[in-house]
C-alpha cells in the first residue's frame, strides 16, 4: 500500500486537519489520494507496435453542499497545494453543518491487497509471450492476414480521508489480454477479436497455455464472419446468448437506473419505483462484490463498501444505484456505486457488474420456439439515449434462426429498440448465466471505468433488426 505522505512536507495529521476544517460546514466531501501505475504492450504482425508505462500520483479534494459540488485536484501532494485546494472550495461552505449522517460501514476484507501485475512478470517475458501468440495463431490457419495481440495492466492504490479523521484504503489491480485476427479468403477480409481480463494476476489468465484459448476464439470468430451472409431486416424474435450480450442490458437499462439521472428526472424509469417495468422472471442486480471481476471493488471511490444491489426483482423496480450525493438528495443511502476514473474526476453513480439472473429455460427451448429470427452471440459498439432508453447495437457475431434451428452466420445485423419496451418483451429467461470475459469499460460524462456484465440466454419476442437484406 502506498504511503502518500512519505516524500512530502504534508503529514497525515496535516491532511486530516485541513480536510476537517474545510468540510465541517459542508454536507459531504473527502480527500481522495491515488497512486497508479499502468502499462500497455501491443504486438502487431510480429513487431512491437507500442509499449508504454505510466505512473501517476495525485489527489482530489471535494466539498459538497446541497447539489453543488466543488472539486480541486493536483498531481502535487504537498501542504501548500492542499491548502490552495481547500481555499478554492470555500465558496460551497454553508453557515451550518449539513445533515447527511449516513455512516460508512466498515469491512474487514480487502479483495486484492497481494496482487501487483506491474511487478510479477518481466517486460521480456511479456514480449516473448506476445511473439508466441503471433506464431501460434499464424500456424493454426493458412489464411491469417494479420495478428495483433496486447497486454494491459494497472496497479492502483487509493486512500480516502473524510472529515473527522476517518481513513479508508484500497488496492486495485487490473489486467487485460487481447487478440485480434484478420483472415483473408478469396479477396474477402474479416476480423475476429477476443479478450480476457479482471482483477487478478497475469498468470491466472495465462498459465497452462490458457492464452491459446483466446487465440482460438479470435480465429473462430473471424472464420464465422468469413462465411457470413447479409443480415435480414425487420421486426422479429431475437435470442440473446449468455455472457457478453448483457452489454445491451448495461447500456439500455443500467444507465437509466443510476441515481443522478433519476433524481434529475431525465431517466425513463424515474417515476416507476415499485412498479412492474419488466416481464415476470426478469431479475437484474448490480454486484460489486464478485471476486476478481473487472467491476468489483472492496470500497467505492467515496469509501462505501460495495454490495449486491437488486435493481429489478421479478420485473418490479426495486432500487437505483446511488452515490452519497444523490442518495442524500433522494433521502436514501449509498449503494457503494460512487465511482471516478481517477483523482482528476468527480464522483458519479456508476455500474459495477450488472447482471440478469438465471431463469428456468434452456437455450435450446428458446431456439426451437422461433420460426424466424436471429441468435445474437456478441456485440460491438452501440448508442443509447438515457432519457428515452432508445438504443442501436451492432452484432459482431450472429446467426439466423429458421424453423427452430440455428442457420447461417449473418453479418451487418443491428438491434434497435428502447430499454423500457425490451424489458417487457422478454418471454423466456435461460438457466445458463455466464459472466463476460472481463473486457468492459463504461463511459459516462467523459469518464471511463472498468465494469462487468452477465446474463443467461434470453428470448425477446419482438425487436427491430436492422440488416442489409429485406
Amino acid at each position: 500500500m502506498t504511503d502518500f505522505f512519505n516524500k512530502t512536507d504534508l503529514s497525515k495529521n496535516d491532511a486530516e486537519k485541513i480536510v476537517s476544517e474545510t468540510l465541517n460546514k459542508c454536507d459531504d466531501g473527502e480527500l481522495y489520494l491515488e497512486n497508479s501505475k499502468s502499462e500497455t504492450i501491443v504486438l502487431d504482425d510480429g513487431k512491437i507496435k507500442n509499449s508504454t508505462y505510466n505512473s501517476d500520483l495525485g489527489y482530489g479534494l471535494r466539498a459538497v453542499t446541497g447539489e453543488v459540488v466543488a472539486y480541486s485536484h493536483s498531481n502535487e501532494i504537498s501542504k501548500n497545494s492542499l491548502k490552495q485546494s481547500a481555499d478554492s472550495l470555500s465558496s460551497t461552505l454553508k453557515s451550518k453543518k449539513g445533515v447527511y449522517n449516513y455512516k460508512i460501514p466498515k469491512t474487514n476484507e480487502q479483495f486484492y491487497k497481494n496482487i501487483n501485475p506491474m511487478e510479477e512478470k518481466s517486460l521480456q517475458s511479456k514480449l516473448d509471450l506476445l511473439k508466441e501468440v503471433n506464431n501460434y495463431t499464424r500456424a493454426k490457419s493458412g489464411i491469417v492476414h494479420q495478428v495483433t495481440a496486447s497486454f494491459s495492466g494497472e496497479h492502483k492504490c487509493i486512500e480516502i480521508i473524510r472529515s473527522g479523521g476517518e481513513v479508508l484504503t484500497d488496492v486495485r489491480p487490473l489486467i487485460r489480454f487481447n487478440v485480434s485476427v484478420m483472415l483473408e479468403k478469396n479477396g474477402k477480409k474479416e476480423t475476429g477479436v477476443y479478450g480476457i481480463g479482471g482483477r487478478q494476476s497475469y498468470d491466472e489468465y495465462l498459465k497452462d497455455d490458457n492464452w491459446k484459448k483466446v487465440c482460438d476464439e479470435a480465429l473462430r470468430i473471424a472464420s464465422v464472419n468469413l462465411d457470413s451472409k447479409p443480415a435480414p431486416a425487420g421486426e422479429m424474435k431475437v435470442v440473446l446468448g449468455p455472457g457478453w450480450p448483457a452489454i445491451l442490458i448495461h447500456e439500455a437499462i443500467g444507465h437509466g437506473l443510476e441515481g443522478d439521472f433519476n433524481r434529475k428526472k431525465t431517466s425513463a424509469f424515474h417515476n416507476l419505483m415499485g412498479q412492474r417495468i419488466a416481464s415476470e422472471g426478469v431479475t437484474i442486480v448490480d454486484d460489486g462484490t464478485l471476486h476478481n471481476r473487472r467491476g468489483s471493488l472492496t470500497i467505492d471511490d467515496e469509501g462505501t463498501p460495495t454490495e449486491k444491489t437488486v435493481l429489478i426483482e421479478n420485473g418490479i423496480l426495486k432500487n437505483f444505484m446511488q452515490d452519497r450525493l444523490n442518495a442524500r438528495l433522494m433521502n436514501t443511502r449509498s449503494t457503494g456505486s460512487g465511482r471516478r476514473e481517477s483523482y482528476k474526476h468527480i464522483v458519479l453513480p456508476r455500474m459495477r457488474n450488472t447482471m440478469m439472473l438465471n431463469g428456468k429455460y434452456s437455450q435450446e427451448e428458446m431456439i426451437k420456439s422461433v420460426d424466424k429470427g436471429i441468435f445474437a452471440v456478441s456485440f460491438g459498439g452501440g448508442q443509447v439515449d438515457i432519457t428515452s432508453g432508445k438504443f442501436v447495437f451492432n452484432c459482431t457475431e450472429a446467426y439466423e434462426i429458421i424453423n427452430g434451428k440455428i442457420g447461417s452466420p449473418i453479418k451487418g445485423a443491428t438491434l434497435i429498440g428502447d430499454g423500457p419496451s425490451i424489458l417487457k418483451e422478454v418471454s423466456l429467461v435461460g438457466n445458463n448465466m455466464m459472466l463476460d470475459p472481463g473486457i468492459g469499460t463504461c463511459g459516462k460524462a467523459g469518464q471511463g471505468v472498468p465494469v462487468g456484465v452477465a446474463q443467461p440466454s434470453i428470448l425477446i419476442d419482438k425487436m427491430t433488426v436492422g440488416g442489409t437484406q429485406l
